[in-house]
């Protein structure tokens, strides 16, 4: 999963646009390592995916979020376990946090301009792909370290 999340952020940042087959590429991911899941953690990780699903799309239609934004982090949901949900939401912040401090030095810095990176000129706006990368990458990690 850590190599479409990696694409799908420097996506972001390049173009604030999340490809849909990033997308489907993790949601394919999803159902060929299901079977190694009990029935109840597959519902578990649906359901949290849907609910994710379900308020990224009202904060679509405010114009809040991002519509690639929303399909990620509902993808990502189906590879967090159950018993992460609580840890994944404090790794998703300090992610979020991370993110808006990148952005906000990337376009006070004169390399912005020679970037090119559509992320670096859109004021205002935050490239979440990075941010749910960042936390899709650390979450394994944490649980590790703290097994």
């Amino acid at each position: 999963m850590s190599p479409v999340l990696v694409a799908a952020g420097v996506s972001d940042l390049r173009i604030m646009r999340i490809p849909n087959k990033l997308v489907l590429i993790a949601l394919a991911l999803f159902v060929v390592t299901a079977p190694l899941l009990t029935w109840h953690e597959i519902g578990m990780r649906v359901a949290a995916a849907g609910i994710v699903f379900s308020i990224g799309f009202a904060l679509f239609v405010a114009n809040m979020f991002g519509g690639g934004d929303v399909k990620l982090l509902a993808a990502l949901m189906l590879f967090v376990p159950s018993t992460a949900l609580v840890p994944f939401g404090y790794i998703f912040s300090f992610s979020l946090l991370v993110g808006i401090v990148f952005i906000v030095a990337l376009q006070a810095s004169p390399l912005s301009r020679r970037l090119g990176w559509v992320s670096s000129r859109a004021k205002g706006k935050l490239p979440m792909g990075i941010s749910i990368a960042l936390a899709g990458i650390l979450l394994p990690i944490v649980l590790m370290v703290t097994a």
